[in-house]
Order: structure tokens, then sequence, then C-alpha cells
């Protein structure tokens, strides 16, 4: 084999690796998923001779509600759905309202994906906020009813729920445990798992919560069986295979030319 014939085997061996490697390096950390917070319980365990650290995340717990439509809701019944939860009281006279401003430009947001996302503003006046006092709520601001409830219930579990599920009063230490009254929209991935909190009145913060929903999104699809997942092993192998197809085609039609 002549110089030029190594020469070309070399680049048609080389690119198609390379391209694949760079490929790999540079995409590992293109997306930059929410980080998740709160966690159950962190096991040790070993994998090619290496201990790892296994973390169980706390997906929050099962609330039942009754939403402004009269409806008995669960949050199992939004499994594989991003959720954006928040609090309020119909009769508050600062900012609930404006909160609510806000997660209606959200929602309208993804009026074309309403699928992907729900919304869940909880009353924590559960006494006065009746459903009639919630539909009137929502109705102020025009919402879609079915991608955002707003739910009152028992309120010592509401409570519960937004201190030792949500963590309410780690994401704002100014908050009222008594009456908790916080700015934030909380963020939940698919599994319900805690992924943020973000000023329900902040710009930025608010430009980042609604980057954040399909990129949650995006995690929860590559958690899904895929066909095409199953050939990344093999991928090599093909980028290989498609170098030594072009070197043999180089040859023949070398070849011809010599002929």
């Amino acid at each position: 084999m002549n110089r030029k014939a190594l020469l070309t085997l070399i680049v048609t061996l080389l690119v198609p690796l390379t391209g694949y490697w760079i490929v790999k390096y540079y995409s590992k950390d293109a997306v930059h998923m929410p980080k998740r917070y709160f966690y159950d319980s962190v096991t040790v365990k070993e994998s090619k001779g290496k201990m790892l650290n296994d973390t169980a995340w706390h997906s929050v717990r099962n609330m039942k509600f009754t939403n402004q439509m009269g409806q008995e809701v669960e949050l199992n019944q939004l499994r594989g759905k991003i959720l954006v939860i928040d609090f309020f009281f119909s009769r508050c006279p600062s900012i609930c309202p404006g909160l609510a401003r806000n997660m209606k430009k959200l929602q309208d947001s993804f009026q074309k994906n309403d699928s992907i996302v729900q919304f869940i503003s909880i009353s924590v006046d559960p006494e006065y906020d009746s459903v009639a006092q919630l539909r009137k709520f929502a109705d102020r601001f025009n919402v879609n009813h079915d991608t955002w409830w707003f739910v009152t219930g028992d309120k010592k579990d509401i409570y519960d729920f937004a201190l030792n599920e949500l963590k309410a009063s780690i994401a704002d230490v100014n908050v009222d445990t008594a009456f908790i009254h916080t700015e934030n929209f909380f963020l939940l991935d698919s599994s319900h798992v805690v992924r943020g909190w973000y000023n329900g009145f902040d710009t930025l913060k608010l430009a980042r919560l609604a980057m954040d929903i399909p990129t949650l999104m995006l995690e929860r699809d590559r958690k899904r069986p895929s066909i095409l997942r199953g050939f990344i092993p093999y991928l090599p192998v093909i980028f290989l295979g498609i170098g030594l197809t072009i070197l043999l085609v180089s040859l023949l039609n070398r070849n011809k030319k010599i002929k």
C-alpha cells in the first residue's frame, strides 16, 4: 500500500470516529437540567470498581383537592406532567393578583403545548375559599380551567404539604409558617420531584422558569424506551463501517481510473 492509500485509510477511519467523540463530548453537557434539591436517602453502591452514591430524590406525596370547577382532583392524576405550584388566597389584596397575572403569562406561553405542564394555585385560606370563590378568582384572569387548577382542601394537609413536601420555608426564609404567603412559584418535574423555586415577580427568574419547563420535559422524554437509544453503544462500529465503506468505494473508483 503506497503512502497516498495509507493516508486515505487513516483519514477515512479517523474522521468518523473523531466526529463521534467530539459530538459525544460536547453534547453531554449541552442541556443544563435544573438540579434536584431534597432527597429521602443516599446509599453507596459499587459499579465497575468504583463506589457511587445512589440518591433517592424526594417525590412529593399525593394530595387531594377540590378545584374551581367543583371537581375532586389529586396530584397522582398528573404523573408525567411538569407542575408549577404557587400559594394564594382569593381575598388577598396585595401579591396574589400579581402572581396570578404572571402565572397566566406562563400558561399562555404553553397554550400550544398545554399537555406538558399543569399550573396549580393552592389556597392557604381554605375555610373562606369555597369553590365559588375559587371560580370567581380564576375567572378574573380568564384562565384555562383544564390546565390551571385553583384548589382548596384541608388546611392542615395544605400547610404540611407546603412546609414538608415543597419546603416552602427553605425556599423563602421569610415565610410565615402560620399563614403561608410566599411569592415563589415551585417547579416539580414529571416524577413530582422539586426542581426549583422562582420569585413570581422577578422577570429574569420567570424567564428561567419558562425555559426550565420544556427542559424538564426533554429529560422526561429521555427516560422513555427508545429503539434508537439501543444503537448508541454501537455508534463507533457504525461510524467505522461508514469509514470503511467510503474507503472501499474510493479504492474501487481508483482502480477503475487505472484501468
